[in-house]
């Protein structure tokens, strides 16, 4: 019998780490080994424990989690999970948690309501499982740039290449896909895109709250325009489109062109936004017009998606398994033929311009 992922949760509240506590251990494959109120006490429990995920507050007493983060990750690389309340300064603190290293972020929910809370669950345990996984890379990462800071340097030189300028517009439109690991990806693609570059339309699993900040970060990070989608919003070189974080985004033909609409509905592959949803439109409405790319991700969605767009007629791109923070969604688009090109992360703008 496999041994159990094993989990420390740090947060300042002792209902919210009872409550952690109790949906953790529902799953079979998972078990909460403690709890910390603060940084210190959360210290000495990894030491200890040595867990294989950490779930970890941003805001608490002594020490905030940022703090705590960019301290952890300088002498002990583990997976940490962001569970973090909706405030401004919560969802900005997230954003730089993922910067700084971890793996995911997700929503308090609301403790109340049983249906929301069933969701968060669910959603939580499958972002522990991609978590654990990464775990071996992470520190594998880390020895190495400990090891040999220049050669680590040389070789991410060596491995990105100069994005060119278009000489012209093109009518494609590129679709991405990106779960656990993607929104430190998604920045490497997007600050390498000129202004005169395709449209681009994205999935990022991330909560509702979190979408609009990501997308503002964006936007001052890259030189092309990027937004959070809202319906109507045309889809035009030189801007990013982020699907909002609760509904599901598809493209839709107008007579101006291409434009983006949010749809309710149900969770599709265990998501909403689900890049499934946003891949078979693409498939259905642009066909050859598409590129699609597919980037670091726990699970499989997207992957039958991709497959359609490339039947579609549609050109497709599967980031390879050794720059994946978690190799689940590309791995399930190339075992279904869905990938065209594979290609390390520092790679993908190049395989994208090489389809242009």
């Amino acid at each position: 019998m496999a041994e159990k992922i094993k989990v420390l949760v740090v947060d300042d509240s002792a209902i919210v780490r009872n409550v952690l506590t109790r949906e953790i251990d529902r799953d079979p494959d998972i078990e909460v080994v403690g709890g910390a109120p603060d940084a210190y006490i959360a210290r000495n429990k990894i030491v200890k424990m040595q867990p294989d995920v950490v779930t970890l507050d941003i805001e608490m007493p002594k020490m905030d989690g940022i703090t705590f983060l960019r301290k952890l990750m300088a002498v002990y690389p583990i997976p940490v999970i962001v569970v973090s309340g909706v405030t401004p300064k919560g969802c900005a603190a997230s954003l730089e948690a993922l910067e700084l290293g971890a793996i995911d972020v997700m929503e308090k929910p609301s403790f109340s309501a049983e249906d929301e809370l069933h969701e968060f669950s669910m959603r939580l345990c499958d972002k522990i499982r991609g978590a654990a996984s990464a775990g071996n890379k992470l520190k594998k990462r880390a020895e190495k740039a400990a090891s040999s800071p220049l050669a680590k340097a040389r070789e991410a030189a060596a491995e990105r290449v100069t994005t060119p300028s278009l000489p012209k517009a093109t009518n494609k439109i590129i679709c991405i896909g990106a779960s656990t690991g993607g929104t430190e990806a998604l920045k490497e693609v997007l600050v390498r895109m000129p202004v005169n570059c395709p449209g681009i339309v994205i999935v990022q699993h991330m909560p509702e709250n979190f979408t609009s900040a990501f997308a503002d970060r964006l936007n001052r990070q890259c030189a092309i325009e990027v937004l959070e989608c809202e319906s109507g919003l045309e889809v035009k070189p030189g801007r990013a489109i982020i699907a909002h974080g609760d509904t599901h985004t598809v493209v839709q033909r107008a007579s101006t062109g291409v434009i983006v609409q949010r749809r309710d509905g149900p969770l599709v592959c265990r998501h909403r936004p689900s890049v499934e949803v946003l891949f078979n439109s693409a498939a259905k409405v642009l066909g050859s017009q598409a590129v699609g790319v597919i980037l670091t991700g726990m699970g499989a969605d997207g992957a039958g998606g991709l497959k359609n767009m490339r039947d579609a007629g549609a050109h497709t791109i599967a980031q390879d398994e050794e720059s994946c923070v978690v190799f689940g969604m590309p791995k399930e688009a190339i075992k279904l033929g869905g990938a065209e090109k594979i290609a390390p992360l520092g790679r993908i703008p190049e395989a994208i311009f090489s389809f242009l």
